[in-house]
């Protein structure tokens, strides 16, 4: 009607959209992250249609990582500061603290295991073993006689003990672990302090057979000691020494009993009960073995098994006298 009235013509042709630009791919493609506002330009005819186009400041794209991720949820992680000299010097000195107290702990756990476990067969070994000391005090004191016992024996288990208790008086185990450490020092210096020192008893003692060069005993014992020992220190090669020494110390003894073949009752009776204290503290060792996780130690396992070897003809030789009740005699 218009074109009728006004004799001007309209074409109807419709209005083609505008060609896609960068921004509207990239809004196109990120359509959460971009704002767009519609905006009709002019008078819009019917059949033209609704031209959308993006707003002049569209956010850009979101990148993969920031697709999962919010910005605001990254976190960032700093490197750690430089090391310098002041902080290293602490940190080496406290991990040198700390390996010590760890030897230290490993240490007393070697202590604990060789001195605080009891069992049956253990108590019947300490209970045997002091009272052999028990028979050979009871001999001096009231025969007022040490015939028959070897000096050199005694003067071995007193450095047997005096070696082996070191630890005395720095780490304490148990009240009865002390106790017995005591009566076995005291004892064994009693002892040679009497055959040495005493005026009456001093006087029994047997030199002419008691000839034993025992310190062919001592130094080969130290010297396996150094080489062959639980641990490189003072501590542990003297109780090594120890366990070595204790394992010959009775051949004097044995000997001595051999030349002059006249043995009395409490003078047997002294030496057998030594070597049960040995072969009670070998079934501990088995009992303890099969008993306690990781229980292993071959010093004084080999030390103990040829100990027990050195009695076995003694052993022989006492129960024969004993089952036919006569006088116990060695060969000679």
């Amino acid at each position: 009607l218009w074109t009728q009235f006004s004799g001007t013509h309209i074409s109807q042709t419709p209005v083609s959209p505008p060609a896609k630009t960068e921004r509207s791919r990239a809004a196109t493609r990120a359509p959460t992250a971009t704002r767009t506002t519609t905006r009709r330009t002019g008078p819009t005819p019917r059949w033209g249609p609704t031209v959308i186009e993006p707003s002049p400041g569209p956010l850009p794209p979101l990148s993969s990582e920031s697709s999962v991720v919010p910005p605001t949820a990254r976190t960032t992680t700093r490197p750690p500061p430089p090391t310098t000299r002041a902080t290293a010097a602490p940190a080496t000195e406290k991990g040198l603290l700390l390996i010590r107290q760890r030897e230290g702990e490993r240490e007393r756990e070697r202590e604990r295991e060789r001195g605080s476990k009891m069992n049956l067969f253990r108590l019947a070994g300490d209970m045997t073993h002091l009272l052999s000391v028990v028979v050979l005090l009871l001999k001096i004191h009231t025969i007022k006689s040490c015939a028959g016992i070897s000096l050199k024996t005694q003067e071995l288990y007193a450095l047997v003990f005096a070696a082996r208790y070191l630890d005395l008086f720095v780490h304490f185990i148990s009240l009865y672990n002390t106790v017995m450490k005591l009566v076995f020092l005291a004892s064994s210096f009693s002892i040679v302090w009497y055959m040495r020192r005493h005026k009456i008893v001093r006087r029994t003692y047997d030199r002419e057979h008691d000839t034993f060069r025992h310190y062919f005993l001592v130094l080969p014992c130290l010297a396996l000691a150094l080489l062959i020992n639980e641990k490189f220190t003072f501590r542990e090669v003297m109780w090594a020494f120890s366990i070595y020494l204790e394992a010959v110390a009775i051949l004097p003894q044995l000997v001595l009993l051999q030349r002059t073949r006249n043995i009395d009752n409490l003078t047997g009776q002294y030496v057998f009960f030594l070597g049960a204290y040995r072969v009670l503290y070998i079934l501990n060792w088995i009992y303890r073995y099969f008993t306690e996780p990781h229980f292993v130690h071959w010093i004084s396992w080999i030390a103990g098994i040829v100990q027990t070897l050195l009695y076995a003809d003694f052993f022989y030789y006492y129960i024969m006298s004993w089952k036919n009740n006569v006088k116990l005699e060695l060969p000679a």
